[in-house]
């Protein structure tokens, strides 16, 4: 059958203190590994044990503000804008013979009205000495009109006289 085995059965001693005598090691502070700490028992004997780290306070959450309506708006018009200004250089680079092509033609209209604005005069004033012959005074001698105009102070009514000659 079964078989038994004899155990002996002893009671624990009382703890008592070791002697004065005995040298206990010295543990300086920097000595002393993280997560431990210096504890004193219930019976008044001061111990190294492990102690449970105090947990960090935790960190405030601000909650989620929400996006300003100028900030959306802008965040979508700027692949828009991007876009346009990118089809505008497109546009650009296959206008650009044209451009160059009118540019010289506006100067070139430029020059004309200049040179017409400057040319008229003189092309009158040989007409008109062509007319009167020689330049004196003959048949078609030109009429001199005069005037004079007065007025008096800043706002004062103004007179004239009109003189032919």
């Amino acid at each position: 059958m079964h078989e038994t085995t004899a155990y002996e059965i002893t009671t624990p001693r009382p703890w008592t203190r070791p002697p004065a005598t005995a040298t206990q090691p010295v543990i300086l502070p920097a000595d002393i590994p993280p997560g431990f700490g210096w504890v004193t028992l219930p019976n008044g004997v001061r111990t190294l044990a492990y102690t449970h780290p105090t947990p960090a306070p935790p960190i405030p959450v601000t909650p989620a503000q929400p996006i300003p309506a100028w900030a959306k708006t802008t965040a979508l018009l700027a692949p828009t804008v991007g876009g346009g200004i990118a089809a505008a250089g497109i546009g650009l680079s296959y206008a650009a013979p044209g451009l160059i092509a009118m540019s010289h033609a506006l100067w070139s209209a430029a020059a004309l009205v200049v040179a017409a604005v400057t040319a008229a005069p003189l092309l009158l004033r040989g007409a008109r000495r062509a007319a009167t012959g020689s330049g004196g005074r003959g048949a078609g001698a030109a009429t001199h009109i005069t005037q004079n105009i007065t007025a008096t102070g800043l706002f004062g009514r103004a007179n004239g006289t009109i003189n032919h000659r």
